[in-house]
């Protein structure tokens, strides 16, 4: 490729919003320009990395047996209420209307659609199991899309789904899938040091588990949290921690409710009643879709996740109850209580106030609190489970020291059980005894763009961009200074007609510090220099990582391209 020819070229000055690194790389480096927000255009050289990572993802999946096919991007809505996921996605569904006035949404995801298809063939367990993968565009109504490739509201994934008779089968193709998305990564660049591999919230996807692949950077917006030894991590939406005993052998006192002029915090509770933080009781009012109000109660000294707290709860989404909501109950902000609360509210509390005793908290009035409370004898739980958030130097299950990181997620896979299948009617096959049965399912997302950004934020110095071989746009670039136009295009078609990917930057009115500074920016890992000073037959390698130049002949080039030196 000509680079007097090419789409697409370097300029100086990033976006003005631009904060990660890949996007003011990418952009300044001729891979992308934004369309409107969220949604970009890929130009030539950013297709061909996502078509090398494509390329990659393609060779790994139908190696571990997946196979490819492509779904309709417009999905009939009338799939996605069969799920009720027409509320209870994460994302604004974006909606169409055919000349039939029929509704479509666009797809962000395709579990519905790949159900309905296969329930649209009689399945015996003796087609069982099987996977099927596709790279399509999804649209995702994103309130903020963010960091260039980073957050979008349309993008290419490859997204695959699993069919199998039981979850032992399953847990076979889960495996397989780890191994299969390891290598993946692997061979985009990211070693053990750099990827993550996560426990995680199935979120919208439904199902029991699942688990991200992270690659640590800070403009990521995964926070997870990981062990010393590697053994444990979490997202933060599910990480688990040991709630240490505080004051569990003290005798249990009368419970008394005292006169209490403080504010609201909880703060305000430690310095008017003299107690630590801990011993303080804290009470989070919230709201789920259905209006329905749910008290979440944690010992003081912890904040409540309300991730962990919609999965207990069994709601699509919650939000914090407004003062008025909260007096309507009869109660009042700042001095909730678990005690004498409404029977109309859901008491869920954290398993951490089973910890202290004699704790304080509201009295569900304006200046009034209750001192030495204690669970089971003062007050009881609808539900009882873990919803706090797991935070750094806390402790893991296993006693170890928690670490939190940040980091970009570019894949997932989740266990999807029977979810789908036992919500969408004839998702089943025949058994050997001929019963029916509903399938139980997995599924597996990386995003290609995020991908290509990650790799961009892993793979860059302070001149720009240092693709790693397997994703770069070409093989080398080659570029000519001074009077030896003519030898470096013979050298070009040579290197053309051996089969290397070649760029050729052949112009001839910008100078050599210039041409340097694009090479370094386009990040191309070879680049192949031919002036008036070089000699005869050779031509001057470097690796873009290096400093390091050799002169070589043209046939030692095609040797070290070919062997990936």
């Amino acid at each position: 490729m000509l680079y007097s020819k090419l789409f697409g070229k370097t300029i100086k000055e990033a976006p003005r919003e631009a904060s990660a690194s890949s996007h003011k790389l990418l952009y300044q480096a001729g891979f992308i320009r934004e369309s409107t927000a969220g949604r970009y255009y890929l130009l030539p050289l950013g297709l061909r990395v996502q078509s090398k990572i494509q390329k990659i993802i393609k060779e790994e999946m139908d190696g571990a047996g997946a196979q490819e096919m492509i779904a309709p991007v417009l999905h009939p809505i009338d799939l996605w209420k069969e799920t009720n996921r027409t509320n209870s996605v994460g994302f604004e569904l974006m909606s169409v209307k055919d000349r039939n006035e029929t509704e479509f949404v666009l797809g962000g995801t395709a579990e519905e659609m790949l159900v309905d298809l296969v329930r649209k063939f009689q399945i015996s367990y003796k087609d069982l199991p099987f996977n099927l993968y596709q790279f399509s565009t999804k649209f995702r109504d994103e309130l903020r899309p963010r960091g260039g490739l980073l957050r979008l509201r349309e993008f290419v994934m490859k997204d695959a789904y699993s069919f199998h008779a039981t979850e032992q089968d399953f847990k076979k193709e889960y495996a397989k899938m780890m191994t299969t998305y390891t290598n993946i990564f692997k061979h985009l660049g990211f070693d053990a040091s750099k990827l993550y591999v996560v426990e995680s919230d199935n979120g919208y996807i439904g199902g029991e588990y699942c688990h991200e692949f992270i690659v640590e950077s800070d403009v990521g917006e995964s926070k997870f949290l990981i062990t010393e030894d590697g053994k444990y991590a979490a997202h933060e939406d599910v990480a688990k921690f040991k709630r240490d005993e505080k004051n569990v052998s003290e005798k249990e006192r009368p419970m008394e409710e005292v006169e209490a002029v403080r504010g609201n915090t909880m703060e305000d509770g430690v310095k008017l009643h003299k107690l630590p933080l801990w011993q303080q009781i804290k009470d989070l009012m919230m709201v789920d879709e259905k209006g329905n109000m749910i008290l979440a109660v944690v010992r003081g000294d912890l904040d409540v996740n309300e991730v962990k707290l919609a999965h207990l709860a069994k709601a699509y989404q919650l939000r914090h109850a407004t003062e008025e909501e909260i007096r309507g109950i009869g109660s009042e902000p700042g001095f909730i209580s678990p005690i004498g609360i409404s029977k109309k509210v859901k008491v869920i509390g954290d398993i951490s106030l089973r910890t202290i005793k004699n704790a304080y908290t509201g009295a569900n009035k304006k200046y009034q609190d209750l001192i030495n409370v204690n669970i089971d004898r003062d007050y009881k739980l609808d539900i009882e489970g873990d919803i706090a958030l797991a935070k750094e130097e806390y402790l893991s299950e296993g006693g170890k020291k928690l670490t939190q990181k940040k980091g970009i997620e570019v894949g997932n896979i989740f266990q999807l059980g029977f979810h789908y299948s036992s919500k969408m009617k004839g998702a089943a096959f025949k058994d050997r005894n001929g019963e029916s049965k509903p399938f139980y399912m997995g599924c597996y997302g990386i995003g290609l763009a995020r991908t290509l950004a990650a790799v961009a934020e892993k793979h860059h110095d302070d001149k720009g961009i240092v693709w790693p071989k397997t994703v770069a746009p070409f093989d080398c670039h080659l570029l000519v200074l001074g009077a030896a136009k003519d030898r470096a295009d013979k050298v070009y078609q040579k290197l053309i007609e051996g089969g290397i990917d070649v760029l050729y930057d052949d112009r001839e009115d910008v100078s050599a510090g210039g041409k340097f500074a694009d090479a370094d920016l386009i990040g191309i890992p070879i680049r192949l220099v031919i002036s008036d000073k070089t000699p005869q037959g050779k031509i001057e390698w470097r690796k873009r990582e290096e400093k390091e130049t050799r002169l070589i002949s043209v046939d030692e080039v095609f040797e070290r391209i070919r062997t990936k030196e």
